[in-house]
């Protein structure tokens, strides 16, 4: 953030966090998690849960 500034108002730092933490999150890529940006490892994670919640019928269940 500092070496973008100086930011002119305050919504324009606000502004500039924002876009910081929407790279951060959705286009990074993270080598702990397969090189894969965070958000897109976290939506498999849920779709990988909800696979496991709700087997397809005639599928043999845990739970």
């Amino acid at each position: 953030m500092r070496r973008d500034g100086p930011w002119r108002t305050v919504d324009d730092l606000e502004l500039a966090a924002l876009s910081w933490a929407h790279w951060f999150n959705h286009q990074r890529l993270h080598s702990m998690i397969g090189n894969v940006p965070p958000v897109e490892r976290e939506q498999t994670h849920y779709r990988q849960q909800a696979t496991r919640e709700h087997p397809l019928s005639g599928e043999p269940s845990l739970h």
